[in-house]
């Protein structure tokens, strides 16, 4: 370009700004049932029900605050815990790529349970794969210890 000073610059064309993604699935009350019919399903996975906390509540409202901002909601999580830090908050639990696996599978399940549309399923999976991927540290020296609910920067 630098080559050719007169070359006349192309129109601009009209976009549309998609809507967040938590607006076209449709909103607030969907994270509520998704995430619910996500844990829902821990409950009854034989393999997967030990990596979590004998109280599921706390976790299904982290996970629903947690998905509403990533979605493009408001920022519940962060401004309760800081940043999601997610790959360090899930070091006290042994995460193998099969574990990963079905919890890939049990959430884009409960996304389809709730009638989300293929395209924004393709959305999340798109960015849900490879976090779930990431996760994995089975056979990693990571540290144990929980770390709880601090705010993390």
């Amino acid at each position: 370009m630098a080559d050719e000073p007169n070359r006349p610059i192309a129109p601009r064309i009209k976009t549309t700004r998609q809507p967040a993604l938590l607006e076209r699935i449709g909103g607030r009350e969907v994270i509520e049932r998704v995430v619910d019919g996500f844990y829902d399903q821990v409950e009854a996975d034989e393999e997967l029900r030990p990596l979590f906390p004998e109280d599921l509540g706390p976790g299904r409202e982290k996970q629903k605050w947690f998905l509403e901002q990533w979605l493009g909601g408001e920022p519940l999580y962060s401004q309760r815990f800081g940043h999601p830090r997610l790959r360090r908050r899930h070091f006290p639990f042994v995460i193998t790529e099969r574990s990963a696996g079905r919890w890939l599978r049990h959430m884009i399940q409960a996304f389809r349970d709730q009638g989300v549309d293929e395209p924004e399923i393709a959305e999340i999976v798109a960015v849900f794969g490879p976090m779930a991927k990431h996760m994995v540290n089975a056979d990693e020296d990571v540290p144990r210890d929980p770390i709880g609910d601090i705010f993390l920067t």
